[in-house]
């Protein structure tokens, strides 16, 4: 029932109008109309309301101006022919209107002038160069209770050059050993696996840790952690040895 209310609702108006202007005189009928398309093209992404209420009044106040033309012409069959033949120039145009409203051409911006080869020739190929200088780590040994960036750090040996690493603030880093050292700005705690294997980071802003076996620490970029694989490998920032190394 509703949605027979809402077509109701929708079809009353507009044939309501389609019959007001076959009651008209043809000539205040055509006025509407052309009232209409004017109203269409104004409001056209200006007012999309007005634009719409436009638009549904052209294409139904155009049968109600036929009819009005065919009664003026004294409704016989050349009448009808007429009306006829008006309403199949009439709803060309108006699909034609609609057309032209719904894709209009955009003007193309005016091309730029070309620059010239001796400008090419001297312009900067890719992007601009990054030079990274990376801060030494600086490595110590964990005895008993110490701080680490402003937080308190027990290192509990659980065995020969291996432990766990207690923060006060409850993380835990567990099958390290007391080799660590903190990033200068203080967001990352590193520590060596044990026997050298590789690097325990955690990242103390996210809460994330990653265990890198494999890979040392070459140093700090921004204070950010830089990797390598050996001694002569070329250091790689963490977000590409995540793509290599294991967790």
């Amino acid at each position: 029932m509703a949605a027979v209310a809402r077509w109701l609702g929708r079809i009353l108006p507009v044939a309501a109008w389609t019959c007001v202007v076959a009651l008209l005189p043809w000539w205040l009928g055509l006025s509407l109309v052309l009232l209409s398309a004017f109203g269409a093209v104004l409001f056209d992404r200006r007012v999309a309301r007005y634009a719409e209420w436009s638009r549904r009044t052209l294409r139904w106040g155009l049968p109600g101006l036929l009819f009005a033309v065919q009664r003026a012409l004294g409704g016989d069959l050349i009448a009808w022919g007429a009306a006829l033949l008006g309403a199949l120039v009439g709803f060309s145009l108006v699909v034609l209107l609609e057309s032209l409203l719904d894709h209009r051409v955009k003007r193309a911006p005016t091309a730029k002038t070309s620059p010239e080869w001796s400008e090419l020739a001297m312009a900067p190929i890719g992007p601009p160069a990054h030079i990274i200088e990376l801060v030494r780590a600086d490595w110590q040994e964990a005895t008993g209770e110490f701080l680490a960036a402003a937080d308190d750090v027990r290192f509990e040996a659980t065995g020969e050059g291996r432990g766990r690493y207690v923060f006060a603030q409850g993380q835990i880093i567990d099958k390290a050993s007391p080799r660590y050292c903190v990033s200068p700005g203080g967001g990352w705690f590193a520590a060596n696996l044990p026997g050298g294997r590789g690097e325990v980071l955690w990242d103390r802003q996210g809460g994330h840790v990653h265990r890198l076996a494999g890979w040392q620490l070459s140093g700090w970029e921004g204070d950010q952690p830089w990797l390598a694989q050996g001694n002569d490998g070329a250091p790689a920032p963490l977000h590409e040895v995540l793509g290599q190394g294991r967790r």
